[in-house]
């Protein structure tokens, strides 16, 4: 059995991670400001009132772990604000940046203490952070956030990798979820996890800092 943290595990393709891992039999600690009332169902720890962009919660999580040891750390929280070139916002874009690139970045170094021999980590990123992928222009924060993550998550594989510490840089797929109008052309959690729990099973310090599909395709930057 092996520890997983993830955040931003209320709904979603967070709250579909802790189900199948618990249902595998692995210890899961769950964060997120706030809970749910399927999360709650799930009988897993559950850290509540952590926001990642907030430096104070996050020292917090890492006081509240005291001595345990996480062996996996799923970077999962972030949000969606779809920017067109004729209504940009700037505010929406930095806040954007804030949540899905620095502050995952933040919380993985103060974390970094509490992982384990061997750990991993995986970035829940999108191939709207693919550069050669775009072909449809626009979602201009978004876009620009996700790209700075997987930049990032590049960056943390080659500078841990000294520590036995992998990353992996993932892409769930096109998921039908609250953050994406529960769109009818997506696919569904409990698919898109499936894939997502494979891709970080495979992860060794060979293929660390790939960026991958959750179908396991590997995607251009």
């Amino acid at each position: 059995m092996s520890t997983y943290l993830i955040t931003g595990a209320n709904r979603g393709i967070g709250l579909e991670l802790v189900r199948q891992l618990k249902h595998r039999g692995e210890h899961v600690i769950a964060t997120c400001r706030s809970s749910s009332s399927e999360l709650n169902s799930l009988d897993v720890r559950v850290e509540t009132d952590i926001d990642i962009t907030s430096g104070d919660s996050v020292i917090k999580l890492r006081e509240n772990l005291n001595d345990i040891k996480v062996d996996v750390l799923i970077q999962n929280a972030g949000i969606a604000e779809f920017n067109s070139l004729s209504k940009l916002d700037p505010q929406s874009i930095v806040h954007q940046f804030e949540v899905n690139a620095l502050s995952p970045l933040c919380f993985v170094q103060t974390m970094l203490n509490h992982l384990g021999k061997s750990a991993k980590i995986a970035l829940i990123s999108s191939r709207m952070g693919s550069i050669e992928d775009n072909s449809s222009g626009g979602s201009y924060g978004y876009r620009m956030s996700k790209v700075a993550l997987c930049m990032a998550g590049k960056s943390l594989s080659v500078d841990l990798k000294s520590k036995n510490i992998s990353v992996a840089i993932l892409h769930p797929g096109l998921v039908s979820t609250r953050m994406t109008g529960f769109t009818s052309t997506g696919i569904q959690p409990k698919d898109s996890v499936k894939g997502l729990i494979q891709r970080i099973d495979e992860l060794t310090l060979e293929n660390t800092g790939t960026f991958w599909h959750s179908n396991g395709e590997i995607l251009p930057w």
